[in-house]
């Protein structure tokens, strides 16, 4: 379902500790913006009731149905857009402006 690479596990773990949120989960949040492009959140919480748990990398991730279905087969990872300049990116082939990493 949703794919963790290993920079991006380890910079999500980095943060957990920072943050002082050690044992929670972390929340990827998905919604489609009006012109169908897919708008991303994340941050640490509790699941709740409904959610969909996914295990990858040793990071648990809870989506609400609606957010699981937006990130059907996503990679998540973290980049060096620039120099010194890290961000998490979303690989989504659900999202319109996807383009696959060119091999």
């Amino acid at each position: 379902m949703i794919t963790v690479t290993p920079a991006a596990a380890a910079q999500i773990k980095l943060s957990a500790d920072q943050g002082k949120a050690e044992g929670m989960s972390l929340r990827i949040a998905a919604s489609r913006n009006d012109d169908n492009s897919i708008h991303y959140g994340m941050g640490f919480d509790d699941s709740k009731e409904d959610d969909v748990t996914v295990t990858t990398e040793d990071i648990e991730i809870v989506l609400s149905a609606s957010s699981a279905e937006l990130l059907k087969n996503t990679t998540i990872d973290f980049v060096e857009l620039e120099p010194d300049k890290f961000q998490f990116i979303f690989l989504n082939p659900n999202d319109p402006n996807f383009k696959p990493p060119s091999e």
